[in-house]
């Protein structure tokens, strides 16, 4: 007995890169049973691959529309977009949406517009474009047994990083690179500095863990500050970098989560990640690891996600936020140590008193590092370690499980100089 589908009408918004996509893919998949009635632009002087009675820049001819059920939001504009979803969801229409920061920013408030008027909101596509790894906590990992969650999510960074280590250039000029590519956002800063990766872990700590959880409030950085210097580094040890963001459940239950360069060695399963393709590693307590892999950027693999959504909807599909309404939801923690390497412009620029351990270090004309063990709070409490001219960089053993007693750092470091 085959399940009756829904026939889903569509109002989109947005038809840049992605929306372009998803009009593209619609086209070549007939059997969904969905089409899109009228899409909401906002430059309408611009030639676009749709037919022109398809386009208006009254957002409220899709939103007051009773046969249009499906709102599909792929704009940039994360204070309009909100506005847009919530309008939607209060008037009972279904949405799907790709505005990661969107959904990060006002995730509470989200949250309980689904739940008072009962319509489903589908985000795939915000978090690692073509990888399922939403529906996948959302479905299959217990909260109780889900140990770390730990990936590249953001494709622009990836490429970035990518191009410094094969084609040996800048990071500046990657950059360039990458946004001839069309892999960067229209506002680079949003990549390069770890917003969007901390938006999209903001977004899965919720499915993984049920804590909702503001992208201000974790720690965070990109690859802004990264230099030639640390580039070597790696290349000597045989790591490469990536902007990894990642969460941990630590052994008393509270989950650890941050966005940081990383280095990670060969038998790393996101070492061979690579351009703008995102890699996700779920680890649990029966299952181990396992590695989720596709393209993180994009206009087709990102409208595939958005497909996937729009298509789970055709059955009334919804995130059922069961970890959410879990009785013993962990909370996050900022009370644990962390292995890095920390390159400064000079050694006497070392704050050695927020080490709680040297394990190495180095000082010349070129570069000084240090690699040691920190309280994770003193990264919490100031930005000393986002100054220009100091970069950190995760360890591959990043956590650490605690620290013997010593000499003072500040007498290790005066021995070396």
């Amino acid at each position: 007995m085959s399940i009756p589908q829904k026939k889903l009408t569509i109002g989109l918004f947005g038809f840049g890169v992605v929306g372009t996509g998803l009009y593209t893919v619609l086209q070549q998949t007939p059997s969904l049973n969905a089409e899109i009635k009228q899409v909401c632009i906002k430059h309408p002087e611009k030639k676009r691959s749709a037919p022109e009675s398809l386009f208006t820049t009254d957002a409220t001819a899709l939103l007051e529309d009773a046969e249009i059920n499906v709102i599909v939001e792929l704009i940039d504009d994360a204070d309009a977009a909100y506005h847009i979803v919530k309008h939607a969801l209060t008037a009972g229409k279904a949405v799907v949406s790709a505005n990661k920061k969107m959904i990060a920013e006002h995730l509470q408030e989200l949250l309980d517009l689904q739940a008072k008027y009962n319509v489903p909101f589908l985000y795939e596509s915000a978090c690692c474009a073509s990888i399922p790894v939403v529906r996948n906590l959302e479905e299959y990992y217990d909260n109780d047994l889900l140990q770390s969650i730990s990936g590249i999510v953001n494709g622009s960074t990836n490429f970035i990083l990518t191009r410094v280590f094969q084609d040996k250039i800048g990071f500046d000029e990657a950059l360039l690179h990458a946004q001839a590519e069309g892999f960067a956002e229209s506002n680079p800063v949003l990549d390069v500095e770890g917003i969007d990766a901390v938006n999209k872990l903001s977004i899965l700590l919720n499915h993984a863990y049920g804590i909702v959880a503001n992208p201000k409030k974790i720690v965070h950085t990109g690859i802004q500050n990264l230099d030639s210097h640390d580039a070597t580094f790696a290349k000597e040890k045989g790591y490469e970098i990536k902007l990894v963001a990642q969460a941990k459940k630590l052994d008393n239950g509270e989950v650890a989560a941050f966005v940081l360069p990383q280095f990670i060695d060969p038998t790393n399963q996101l070492y061979n990640v690579r351009n703008e393709y995102n890699g996700v590693i779920i680890e649990s307590g029966f299952a181990d690891k396992q590695f989720f892999y596709g393209k993180g950027a994009g206009s087709l693999p990102t409208a595939s996600a958005v497909l996937s959504d729009i298509s789970a909807l055709r059955y009334d599909y919804k995130y059922e936020y069961k970890k959410l309404h879990s009785s013993n939801r962990p909370v996050l923690t900022n009370d644990f140590l962390l292995r890095v390497y920390v390159r400064f412009e000079g050694l006497f620029q070392v704050p050695h008193e927020r080490f709680e351990r040297i394990e190495e270090w180095s000082s010349s004309e070129k570069r000084c590092y240090v690699i040691g063990v920190i309280k994770f709070n003193k990264l919490v409490d100031n930005n000393w370690w986002k100054k220009k001219g100091t970069s950190l960089v995760v360890l591959p053993d990043a956590f650490a499980d605690g620290v013997e007693e010593k000499e003072s750092v500040a007498e290790e470091l005066l021995a070396v100089v």
